[in-house]
């Protein structure tokens, strides 16, 4: 058997070598990939372009106001003359955000009053929205709770002793709480999941095409050796380019990696040979080339992207759906990967995922195998 694989295995690497477009596939687009969502998709709001109305125009309103500035999420773009403006400012999308300081904010702050202020926020996001407003409340706390404790001082209370209950709140794995980091290990699965099945989606029916189908049908070699032979040089390109995007997220983007190295390359082995086995599949049933890597970004990029986990909870999704994501494979890798990056956790932890992926690539290889026809139609 090993001596009817290596003679197919050769072929197909000597087709990458000699394929510019395969090996733009195989090493160049992991990479544009990863960057372009590592720097498109970050849901960590900042920089918010935002106004300001002080009609107070004290020392207290402008260290109020200096507090948001200061925090890097927002940056002052505009100082406004009077609330008529605030139709036009949000409308044209100048600002997101406006910062509406009334007269005697600062009087209503020496004398212990009550006190309001205006924070109005453009709503067409409302995820985006949501962060602008939990943000606002956690600056507005912070410096209402730096008065209290100024207030106290002055009275001569110990203002650390006055409080009955002190919290200490410590995040764990994603210390900075960075989305970076809990993103780029699902890009990685979306990114090798796509180009896997794009790449394995045009071994067969590129035979087809160029006609050299008709010499491996009248070759001795079984239909299932013939799968492994092509198959199996993608799964070592793969490899690298594991070992390629890995390296990116670590010393790039400052990613950690917690985990072993042995336990990432064991799954990422059974996840690729799912992922191909469904490129396979496709490319045994596509008449040409176009058709093979439609279908292959079709049934890969849509499914991985929405129904694993990596854009939406699966936990808010309707029952039926939950259901169906234990057929999507980058559901199991997601977990893992993140559980290997970011928890650093051994296979006692995701084992679940672990089998539940390989349970599924076992499925697709099989209907790979036993779907491909060594025969001219």
């Amino acid at each position: 058997m090993i001596k009817r694989l290596i003679p197919i295995m050769r072929n197909e690497l000597l087709h990458l070598i000699r394929d510019p477009r395969s090996l733009t596939i195989t090493f160049l687009m992991p990479i544009v990939l990863l960057f372009i969502y590592s720097y498109a998709v970050s849901f960590d709001v900042k920089n918010i372009p935002t106004a300001v109305l002080d009609m107070d125009k004290t020392a207290v309103s402008r260290d109020f106001i200096s507090r948001f500035i200061n925090s890097g999420y927002f940056d002052l773009v505009d100082d406004l003359k009077s609330d008529s403006e605030f139709s036009d400012r949000l409308d044209s999308g100048r600002v997101k955000a406006i910062i509406n300081i009334p007269s005697g904010f600062s009087e209503d702050i020496k004398a212990g009053r009550k006190t309001s202020i205006q924070m109005l926020v453009d709503g067409s996001d409302p995820t985006w929205a949501s962060s602008v407003i939990g943000y606002v409340n956690g600056i507005a706390q912070e410096y209402y709770q730096g008065l209290v404790k100024t207030a106290l001082i002055r009275r001569g209370i110990n203002a650390s002793a006055s409080l009955p209950i002190r919290l200490i709140s410590r995040m764990w794995y994603n210390e900075t709480l960075r989305s970076i980091n809990f993103y780029l290990p699902g890009l990685i699965c979306i990114i090798l999941m796509q180009m896997s099945a794009i790449l394995t989606s045009l071994t067969i029916v590129s035979e087809k095409e160029q006609g050299t189908m008709e010499a491996l049908v009248v070759s001795p070699i079984r239909k299932n050796e013939l799968m492994l032979g092509k198959v199996i040089p993608y799964v070592i390109i793969a490899f690298l380019d594991i070992m390629m995007v890995t390296a990116i997220g670590v010393f790039w983007f400052g990613v950690p990696f917690k985990g072993s190295l042995l336990l990432l390359i064991l799954s990422s082995f059974i996840f690729l040979t799912g992922a191909m086995a469904i490129g396979v599949m496709i490319s045994t049933n596509a008449k040409t080339s176009q058709e093979a890597m439609q279908t292959a970004i079709l049934v890969t990029m849509l499914p991985s992207l929405l129904l694993s986990g990596f854009m939406f909870p699966i936990e808010n999704m309707p029952i039926a759906l939950q259901f169906l994501t234990y057929l999507i494979p980058a559901r199991y890798f997601l977990n893992i990967l993140r559980d290997i990056f970011l928890k650093g956790v051994g296979l006692s932890s995701f084992w679940p995922d672990l089998l539940g992926m390989t349970v599924l690539s076992a499925f697709f290889i099989f209907v790979s195998v036993n779907r491909f026809k060594k025969r001219i139609e």
